[in-house]
């Protein structure tokens, strides 16, 4: 599961920003010579979304994938879209293009594998899953994560502030939109 990480307040780190299995350090000056030997010690603490931020994302489950990510999971399409709907899910990192969120799951985990051959061009507003995590493509861009719906929100507006809808410990809650 996906961790928040903390480290000791110091002058010299002006930034900390968390990826899937990295972690970049805002540096404002060279780190003193007991830190840098030692590294910094991090203190994972439990994935948890900031109090304040929540956002509710209407989807479609009208996905190219569905059905068979179901299937390959053992379970219906109903089970599934239950599963996506059913637990609040919370953005670890984002990264890959502007507005893009790994959402981390709050509840039980799904693994789904990535497609074997990734599209050259996935709608903006997919939203989809690969391996644990969850995704909504903010813009048309190439992409190998399974398809299971779409959604009509805005993840990103280069004149909105902020820009991007999403960043890390927001919270999101999928909301089915029926037919």
């Amino acid at each position: 599961m996906a961790q928040w990480l903390s480290v000791q307040r110091r002058p010299e780190i002006a930034g900390v920003v968390p990826g899937a299995r990295t972690l970049l350090l805002r540096l404002t000056a060279p780190l003193p010579a007991e830190l840098a030997r030692t590294m910094i010690t991090i203190e994972p603490e439990p994935l948890r979304a900031r109090a304040a931020e929540a956002v509710t994302i209407d989807v479609r489950y009208d996905g190219a994938d569905l059905a068979e990510v179901a299937d390959g999971l053992g379970l219906s399409t109903e089970e599934l879209i239950t599963h996506h709907t059913g637990q609040q899910w919370v953005v670890a990192f984002c990264g890959f293009a502007p507005g893009f969120g790994y959402l981390a799951p709050t509840g039980p985990e799904l693994r789904v594998p990535r497609r074997s051959t990734p599209r050259t061009r996935v709608p903006a507003g997919a939203v989809a899953i690969a391996d644990n995590w969850s995704a909504i493509y903010p813009t048309a861009s190439p992409g190998g994560w399974q398809l299971i719906g779409s959604t009509d929100v805005r993840l990103f507006d280069v004149t909105a502030d902020p820009p991007a809808l999403l960043s890390p410990g927001t919270r999101v809650q999928f909301r089915r939109l029926t037919p």
